[in-house]
Formats: structure tokens, C-alpha cells, sequence
């Protein structure tokens, strides 16, 4: 929001100096993001009046000029312009001069007459962007007068950083209460008063409100007799600095209003309305509309509009229409000033990707008090301006007036809140100067009426927050917090947590963090059945479902990495998969039931890439189950099996399920199935895994037991048995754990074998045993006997028989 500092005086007192005033708006939460001065880029520039000129002695189209600038003595400069007299007073760029467009004006010889600075014309000043000849000014000026001052022009102009919950200071009252708060200068505000004759407006123009909770208040007035033509200089100017175009007198003024007040108008060419009525309504399928921006537009069902009798000729609160456009042969206008619920407006204005003025205001909340004061103020203007004369009355339709919000202050809360004393004199005046008007008062406390431009203040806390930044938050001292008498027991899975994450990255894996959104695509080429938690509103398709994996994400990562040709990729990451709940969101309970987890992926050169000292080697299933082994271990979960398949996501000749000792399925590690590697446009030979870390940190000894050494030796067997190749590796080992009982210490494959010498359909497996008793030393007797009650319960129990 541009503010020029030069019209914001007129409204209230300002600071010494514009520094002041920008640190004082900052720190009250108005950050000033930028100043600029256009008088700067016109230093030099001076009125000067010509008081001679003859023809170029050397040149047909050139003058020489005897200019009084203000000093001792006369200056020749030479001239190409034609359309002076003698006695005109015109800018003059004096020796030294840079102007706007770049030029510096340096002494010279043109045509062999020395001529000392320039006379300029508006666009060399950069006032315009077209001109016929030198700017003639008015003959009031006094010679050596700085341009700037001339023309207004020795302002600043402030960039405001307006904040979306603060639509009022979107104007220049806005901004100028704002200083009033914190200078403690008086506001001083316009008292519009149009002067009004002739019959009422209500016989004029006719208005009708058929969307009353979309519009809950719509004014009019009626201007007769006006003259289109340029608005004054003056006005022209302060458009121009806070970056508006002027167009004419009459749409000048409705701008002009708009960044004085924050509430936008409209003026309708009454000659052009269709039975000379305005509705407000809804449009009608199929409707057009051509907007002042030339285009045509099929119109939406919910598009609010302005119609006469007949058809559109605006949309509401974003731009008028061309139809009923105010042009050079106008002379009856019907000024509007509404009020439009925000949230249609933006609809509207994102569906045409139409950001305008106007709609910028509506959007943020236009202030419901402002539309009658604003309408006045304009129709006096136009008035004055155009010649025109104001109907008497207005049209008001306000079929329900809104009750403005009460907000009650305890005043004992302002320093238990903010940490420091603030006097309740000074309390009342900072919220008093803001505009909140106080209804009631009890003990220790005041209700407050909140102005209806401050849609941002609800509650007790957002008046104590305006009180803090009024008083400053440089003024609040900073303290310590209140120490606790005890701290706080550090959660109970941050520990796993933190040994999980040293595990993965001690096995070759670097963290990431995927979003929660992924794209329902990518969650059905996994297979993934459950439906998934859908998002309301989603930034994209591709970010519009809650993730009940962290599969996707971490393929997209590894997308992205084969597409900057990285050779080696092994990433994981911990977090929430999210399953819809029938129950969710009723009462306390949320809105969908969430599932902590980690997953890994390992693809690409075993080792991170080329190396001399090794050959390629690529990852593989091991390398992923490895990663997962690396976890168990570092949370000493014992007991963990691993048997045979995974869901379909996973190719069937390298996954397995993981399950703890109890049987509760910890999740799954595999290769990723061709289909998905195909729908992904992924290379091939990715090994993932997902696991749930909820059992998972369940199962964990974090805290190590004490085992005492052994003080009796082993005794080491082998045992090679013939078994089904379908049969899993674990089953064996467990029957070999299980009938050992207390004597087998461990059992450990150390081959697999399948081929010549072996029947078809047969692997054989070989166990290094390992056999000791904690209480005496073994005999040979007692450890074949342990060994032929196991083989012979192999044999019977899963069909295997004992190798020769």
C-alpha cells in the first residue's frame, strides 16, 4: 500500500521527519518496507520564465532563449520547442541537472550558441508519458522556485506492508489514526457535505437487493449536469504517487476516495442503465459480461453482479463493466457505494484472475461504516469537480444492520499477559484513539465496542495485543521465563527414536523429509487399497491425499536423483501415515488415525558410486535388510524372524515379512515390484522397506541387561539337512532352538546349497551349533545325544532329512 506522507498530514499531525514517522508505523506493526521521494530525480529542475527569444542564426528549428531563473543574471539556453510565448513561465534543467529519463544536462554549443541547461517538456520530467512541447506552468510561480515544490511533487511517498488481517489501514484515514495513536495527535477527519438540489435520487435510479447475504448494504447517489474532462493537478498528482493511473475527473475521484476512506466506488453512466435500476443478484447461466478490461466473459452461477433491468453491467466488487462506462459524453451518473462479503469476491476475482483495488479490500473485509461517508465524500467532490449537481437523498438499502462485536478488557490481564505495567489511563486512551468505543464498564473492567474495520479483533487477547503494540514491545522488558521445580521426563520413544536414526545413517542412509500430501496415483500403483484421507482444499492433484505410506515419497526423491544421473541412492525417513477414521473427528478425537513409521530405500552402486578399490557391485536385497538388521541391533529387539512374501508392491523373489518373537508384524523389506518400478518410470533393482515404530519401540531393551561371561566351554557341531527349497531357513532354525532347549546356544547358517549332487526341488542347509551348559562342562555323550534328538525332530516335524 503506497502512502504519501504529503496527504496524510492532512489529516493529522506528523512527526518532525518521515524517519520518525516510518519507525514510529513500523513498530506499531505497520512495517514501512520502502520510501521513495519524487522530487529527488527533479533536483536542479527550477521555474523560469522566458523573457526573450529570437530565431537560431544557424538552425530554422531552433530558438535562442533569455531565461530568469531566479538569479542575478539572464541565462541563454537554446530552444527546439514552438509552443511558448514570450513571459511563459516553463521548467528549466539547470547545468548539472540528471534527469528522470537518464539525460544530464551538461554546458554546450548547439549550432554555435553556447547554451547553458534545458527547457523541458512533462515527459522529460517524467510526469507523462506523452507531450507536444514545453510544460507551461502557472504564471503565478515565482522564478527559481524547485519544480518539485511548483508541482507538489516534494512528497514521500511510504510502502506500507499491510498485513491480510488489517484491511483498515488500506487507506490513508487508516494509516493517518495510526499516527494519531502513536503521536498522540488529534485526527482530524473530512466532513463530506454535498450540496444537493432538485428531486430525490430514490425517483432517479431504482436499486434492488435480490442477495442480501452477499451484499448487506448497497448506497447510491445521483450527479446530474457534470462535465467530464482531466482532474486538477493536485489530485492527479497524489493518484500518481500512490501508483494510479489518472483517467478523468469523475473516475479520478472515485479512485481518489478509494485510497482515502479504503472503500471502493463505482460510477455508472445512469443514460446507459437499462430502466434506469441497479439489482444485485447472482448471474444467471450462460450470462456475458464485457468488463472495463475489454474483455468478454461468460459469467458463473456464482458470481455476484450489478444489473440495470436487462443485464450484467459489473462484477461485484471486482470491476465495472463497458457498457455502462463513464465517457467524455456522460452527464448523469449513479454512483455506488457497497459493501460485499469477502470471501465472494475472491471467488469471483481468482476465477477471471482479476486482482484488482477494489477486490483487494473486499477481500481482506471493507469496513461496513464506510460506505456512507465515502459515498458523500465522492459525490461532493465529483461536484465540485465536474460542475455537476447532487440529487437530493440517497438510496440506502441496508436491509439488516450488522451489531458491531463487544470485547471485554480486564485490566489486571494487560500485565500478567504482556509482562509489564501498562497505566489503565493509558490502557483506555491507546484503545479510545483506535476507535474502540467503551458501552459498559464493571469492576476491574470495560467492554468495548469494536469499529467494524478491525475484523481482526475478536477477543480480550487481540485488545491486549493493541495495547502491546501501541505502548511498544521495545518498551516490554525482557525477563526469563519462570522456571519449572521439576523438568519435564524426556519421551519415552525419543531415545529409540534417536538410536534408529544413528543405526539407519551408520548403515549408509540419509534422512529426508517428505510432505504428508502425495497424489492418489501414486499410492494406487502401490497397491495400497485403503481409501485415503482427502484434503479439502489441496495446493495440486499431486499434493491432495494424506500419505498411508512413506513409500511414495521416498520414490519421488530417488526420481528426482536418477534424473540429475546420480549413481547410488539409500534414503530413509521417519513419520506418520494416515488411515481414515469412521469415529474421527468427533469430540476430542482426530480426524484420522495416524501411524508412525520409518522406510528406506537402497538403489544404485553398493558403497556410494565408482571406486577403483572395488568393482560396481549394485545394491541389493541383503543391503535393505541389512539397514533393517542394523536398527534391530542398535534397539536390541531379539527375536525378530523373517519369513517369505510382502504385498504387492514388492517382487516375490526378494521381500519378506518381518515379525517380532510374539508374532506382531513389524512390516516389510523387498525389492520393488517390476509394475511399480514401470508405472513409476523408476530404474530397476530398488530395495525398500517400511516398518511400523510403534511395536517396534515397544520391543526395544534400551536399557542393557547384564550376562555374565561363560565359565565352561562351547562345544561346536555342524548340521547339514536336505529340506523343501520352499521351506524358509527360520522355520529350521527355530525347531533346532526349540529341541536344544537350554544346551543349543545359538544356530547359525553358514551355507546354502542348491544344485549338483542335490536333489531337485532340495537345498541344503548347513548350522554351525554351538553347545554349552552354564553350570558344567558338556560330555560328548550329552552333546550327540542333543544332536540326534534334533535331527530326528527336523526330520519329523518339516520332512528334512540329514545330509551324508
Amino acid at each position: 500500500m503506497k502512502i504519501s506522507v504529503k496527504w496524510l498530514g492532512d489529516y493529522v499531525a506528523l512527526p518532525p521527519s518521515v524517519d520518525e514517522l516510518a519507525r514510529k508505523l513500523t513498530a506499531a506493526g505497520l512495517e514501512i518496507e520502502g520510501q521513495d521521494s519524487p522530487a529527488e530525480g527533479l533536483r536542479g529542475v527550477v521555474v523560469a520564465q522566458i523573457k526573450e527569444s529570437v530565431q537560431h542564426p544557424n538552425a530554422d528549428k531552433l530558438s535562442v532563449t533569455k531565461i530568469d531563473a531566479g538569479g542575478d543574471a539572464l541565462i541563454q539556453v537554446v530552444c527546439g520547442a514552438k509552443n511558448y510565448k514570450v513571459g511563459d513561465k516553463v521548467p528549466l534543467a539547470t547545468v548539472g541537472t540528471k534527469l528522470p529519463n537518464g539525460m544530464e544536462i551538461k554546458q554546450a554549443a548547439l549550432r554555435g550558441v553556447d547554451s547553458s541547461g534545458m527547457l523541458c517538456s512533462s515527459k522529460e520530467l517524467g510526469l507523462s508519458e506523452e507531450s507536444s512541447g514545453l510544460l507551461i506552468l502557472s504564471p503565478d510561480l515565482k522564478p527559481g522556485t524547485p519544480i518539485a515544490q511548483a508541482l507538489g511533487l516534494d512528497d514521500v511517498v511510504l510502502e506500507v506492508n499491510v498485513t491480510p488481517n488489517r484491511p483498515d489501514a488500506l487507506s490513508h484515514l487508516g494509516v493517518a489514526r495510526e499516527v494519531g495513536v502513536v503521536t498522540g495527535a488529534a485526527l482530524k477527519l473530512p466532513q463530506p457535505k454535498p450540496v444537493e438540489s432538485g428531486s430525490p435520487a430514490s425517483e432517479k435510479v431504482k436499486v434492488r437487493v435480490e442477495s442480501p447475504e452477499r451484499c448487506p448494504r448497497y448506497a447510491a447517489r445521483v450527479v446530474e449536469n457534470v462535465t467530464i474532462k482531466p482532474s486538477p493537478q493536485w489530485m492527479q498528482e497524489r493518484l500518481k504517487a500512490c501508483g494510479v493511473r489518472a483517467i478523468n475527473n469523475v473516475v479520478d475521484v472515485t479512485n481518489y476516495v478509494n485510497l482515502e476512506y479504503g472503500q471502493p466506488l463505482h460510477a455508472f453512466d445512469l443514460d446507459k442503465l437499462g430502466g434506469q435500476e441497479l439489482v444485485v443478484r447472482t448471474a444467471a447461466k450462460g450470462e456475458k459480461l464485457t468488463t472495463l478490461d475489454g474483455k468478454a466473459r461468460t459469467l458463473d452461477v456464482d458470481d455476484l453482479v450489478i444489473c440495470d433491468k436487462e443485464r450484467p453491467q459489473a462484477l461485484a466488487g471486482v470491476m465495472g463493466g463497458g457498457d455502462s462506462e463513464v465517457t467524455e459524453k456522460t452527464t448523469r451518473l449513479v454512483l455506488e457505494s457497497a459493501n460485499f462479503v469477502g470471501s465472494g469476491v475472491r471467488r469471483t476475482a481468482k476465477r477471471y484472475a482479476l486482482h484488482t483495488e477494489a477486490s483487494h479490500r473486499f477481500e481482506r473485509g471493507a469496513d461496513l461504516d464506510a460506505v456512507v461517508p465515502a459515498l458523500e465524500r465522492a459525490a461532493q467532490l465529483i461536484a465540485e469537480l465536474s460542475g455537476g449537481t447532487v440529487a437530493s437523498g440517497r438510496v440506502d438499502v441496508y436491509p439488516a444492520e450488522k451489531p458491531r462485536r463487544q470485547v471485554t478488557l480486564r485490566f489486571a490481564r494487560v500485565e500478567k499477559v504482556l509482562g509489564v505495567a501498562v497505566p489503565e489511563g493509558e490502557v483506555r486512551r491507546i484503545l479510545a484513539a483506535l476507535g474502540f468505543e467503551q458501552v459498559s464498564e464493571g469492576a476491574g473492567q470495560a467492554t468495548y465496542e469494536v469499529p467494524r474495520a478491525r475484523v481482526d479483533v475478536e477477543r480480550e487477547e487481540d485488545l491486549l495485543e493493541e495495547v502491546a503494540r501501541v505502548f511498544g514491545y521495545d518498551n516490554i522488558p525482557a525477563k526469563l521465563p519462570r522456571g519449572l521445580a521439576s523438568l519435564a521426563p524426556e519421551p519415552a520413544n525419543s531415545e529409540a527414536e534417536r538410536r534408529l536414526r544413528h543405526a539407519l545413517a551408520g548403515a549408509g542412509l540419509d534422512e529426508v523429509v517428505n510432505y504428508s500430501f502425495v497424489a492418489p496415483k501414486s499410492l494406487e500403483v502401490l497397491g495400497l487399497k485403503e481409501q485415503p484421507v482427502a484434503l479439502l482444499n489441496p495446493l495440486s492433484v499431486e499434493q491432495s491425499v494424506m500419505r498411508t505410506s512413506l513409500l511414495p515419497g521416498l520414490l519421488e526423491n530417488l526420481s528426482r536423483s536418477v534424473r540429475h544421473q546420480v549413481e547410488s541412492v539409500s534414503l530413509y525417513e521417519t513419520g506418520r501415515a494416515y488411515f481414515r477414521d469412521a469415529q474421527g473427528g468427533q469430540g476430542t478425537r482426530p480426524a484420522a488415525r495416524e501411524v508412525n513409521r520409518v522406510a528406506g530405500l537402497v538403489w544404485g552402486l553398493r558403497g556410494g558410486g565408482r571406486s577403483w578399490t572395488q568393482k560396481d557391485a549394485r545394491a541389493d536385497f541383503y543391503d535393505a535388510k541389512g539397514a533393517v538388521e542394523a536398527l534391530l541391533a542398535a534397539l536390541r529387539v531379539e527375536g525378530v524372524t523373517w519369513s517369505l512374501g510382502g504385498p504387492s508392491a514388492y517382487h516375490p523373489r526378494a521381500s519378506a515379512e518381518v515379525k517380532l518373537a510374539d508374532g506382531t508384524v513389524l512390516g516389510h523389506v523387498g525389492e520393488l515390484h517390476p509394475k511399480v518400478v514401470k508405472a513409476q518410470g523408476l530404474p530397476e533393482g530398488v530395495f525398500v522397506f517400511e516398518l511400523d515404530t510403534e511395536p517396534l519401540y515397544a520391543a526395544a531393551r534400551l536399557v542393557p541387561e547384564y550376562r555374565a561371561l561363560p565359565k565352561f566351554p562351547a562345544v561346536l557341531r555342524d548340521l547339514a539337512v536336505l529340506v523343501p527349497v520352499e521351506l524358509e531357513t527360520g522355520a529350521v532354525r527355530k525347531v533346532i532352538l526349540e529341541v536344544g532347549g537350554a544346551l543349543v546356544e545359538d544356530a547359525l547358517v553358514f551355507d546354502v546349497y542348491t544344485g549338483k549332487q542335490i536333489p531337485e526341488g532340495k537345498k541344503n542347509l548347513a548350522f554351525a551349533l554351538r553347545y554349552r551348559a552354564t553350570d558344567r562342562t558338556l560330555t560328548d555323550v550329552e552333546v550327540n545325544e542333543a544332536h540326534k534328538r534334533i535331527v530326528s525332530e527336523v526330520d519329523q516335524r518339516l520332512g528334512a532329512s540329514l545330509r551324508a
